[in-house]
């Protein structure tokens, strides 16, 4: 299991390097070349989504009592992903905001207002995607807690179901011991009163 968790991470760092330079790349690139590469990156980031929740769904399969490494891997993993979703936001704005001044011959000082504007809007959005994040691991959290009672719940059963098993055992043994008690009790009285 361990192993294709690696494999994954290591697919992962592969990949997220490569986007990091392509991202720091744009702004410098030509509008065509640009273009493409901010679809590239698109297609990356997808991948790297893909890879984060098949190295999720391995975490999930581990037992609870070694998951806490892996959980924190993976919470290191969602950050450096949204700091790379961030990063490429701003520089499709940037590179957008370029586009759209070569079009309209603008000089960019009346789009400044606008841009600080959508960064202000994307840090909000990135606030809220955090605390969404945490509300999640806290779900998930809990829904192991949660399996842990079941499971301990379930021994617990048994271990009742057992004990009333063994109690109507002895209940049927101190029947039969009763009735041969019986038994032998009258057999006594009728020997005494034969005698």
């Amino acid at each position: 299991m361990s192993s294709d968790f690696e494999g994954y991470e290591q697919d992962f760092a592969v990949l997220t390097a490569e986007i990091t330079n392509k991202i720091a790349r744009v702004p410098r690139l030509p509008p065509d070349e640009k273009k493409q590469v901010v679809a590239n990156v698109e297609k990356q980031l997808e991948e790297a989504r893909e890879l984060l929740e098949q190295m999720d769904l391995e975490v999930r399969e581990i037992p609870p009592q070694s998951r806490g490494m892996y959980s924190n891997r993976m919470r290191s993993y969602k950050q450096e992903m949204g700091k790379l979703e961030t990063d490429f936001k701003r520089s499709r704005i940037a590179y957008s905001d370029e586009v759209r001044n070569e079009l309209l011959g603008d000089d960019g000082n009346s789009s400044e207002n606008q841009r600080a504007h959508l960064l202000d809007n994307t840090e909000r959005l990135e606030r809220s995607s955090r605390r969404l994040e945490a509300g999640y691991q806290i779900a998930v959290e809990t829904e192991q807690i949660g399996q842990e009672m079941l499971e301990n719940l379930s021994h617990d059963r048994e271990k009742i179901q057992r004990a009333r098993e063994r109690l109507r055992e002895t209940d049927a043994n101190l029947g039969k011991s009763s009735r041969v008690l019986t038994g032998m009790l009258r057999s006594c009285e009728r020997a005494w009163a034969l005698t």
